[in-house]
């Protein structure tokens, strides 16, 4: 109906605070669109479609009947095109924004791990770092992963230095694949996760790690890695992936995903106030 009114209404109807603020509110969601699909292979095909738009608007105006009739027989596709070529752009949309205005009630990942668990997840990772054994560990945070554990091998039991070390034995029948940890418990092991398809990734990454940064697009969970071949640990959030990092790196980049920047600031600040207490004993 807008689209139907001339400039001059438009204009009328854009002045007052309701107007400035309708204007923000889809720059707001412009900007976030095209932020989402900056560096993905949405962007290419985002660029298709204006094209295939652009095409068509020039056949109507030019009066181009016969291009202007192919065109038009493909429009009814148009929105059936775009669900199936963007369906993991717009799943992660709706995550995304579905995690930032979700209720403060809500965050079901906080503290729900004790500190004991870190330590077992972090010895674990390092244990299994130091022998060149594979390992893959999701931990579930607000976006089930019902679909992925419901795949594997149902465990459902409390999480444990001894039984991370014993999945990911070469082996053991259940160490091909990934374990999900769901709250303080590890739900099931031998999971399969879906394949990142970023084309900037690094050839060096593998079938693992591409695996963690895939099930990392597709949800909110994070993901240790440890490398076969380097024996490198890594740590997956949001599609991103940080290699190399020690047991003290790692347990703070697992708190900080799980409790909050606020929580890993305090561990930081009780471990600058330890080694200034050894500074001065020294």
């Amino acid at each position: 109906m807008l689209l139907l009114l001339p400039y001059t209404d438009y204009l009328a109807r854009l002045g007052g605070p309701r107007g400035l603020a309708d204007i923000a509110l889809v720059f707001i969601l412009v900007y976030g669109v095209l932020k989402l699909m900056r560096g993905t292979r949405a962007a290419p095909m985002a660029a298709g479609i204006a094209a295939f738009a652009l095409l068509y608007w020039l056949s109507v105006n030019q009066n181009l009947t016969t291009l202007e009739f192919v065109l038009r027989g493909a429009l009814p596709y148009i929105g059936v095109a775009i669900v199936v070529l963007f369906q993991a752009e717009i799943r992660q949309a709706l995550i995304t924004f579905g995690n930032r205005f979700r209720v403060p009630f809500a965050h079901r990942h906080a503290g729900q791990f004790g500190e004991g668990v870190y330590d077992e997840i972090v010895l674990a990772a390092t244990t299994l770092a130091s022998t060149k054994t594979g390992a893959l560990i999701v931990i579930e945070r607000n976006v089930g992963l019902r679909n992925v554990t419901d795949g594997g091998v149902r465990i459902d039991a409390d999480l444990s230095y001894d039984l991370l070390v014993t999945i990911f034995n070469p082996e053991s029948p259940l160490h091909d694949g990934a374990i999900v940890v769901r709250r303080h418990r590890i739900a099931a092991a031998s999971c399969f996760l879906p394949l990142t398809l970023n084309p900037r990734l690094s050839k060096d990454l593998g079938t693992r790690h591409r695996a963690a940064i895939g099930i990392t697009e597709d949800s909110d969970a994070v993901v240790i890695v440890v490398s076969e071949e380097t024996g490198l640990i890594s740590f997956v959030q949001g599609g991103e992936i940080r290699r190399g990092l020690d047991a003290t790196k790692l347990r703070a980049a697992i708190i900080q995903a799980i409790e909050g920047p606020s929580a890993n600031k305090d561990e930081q600040l009780a471990n600058s106030e330890t080694e200034t207490k050894e500074i001065a004993s020294i």
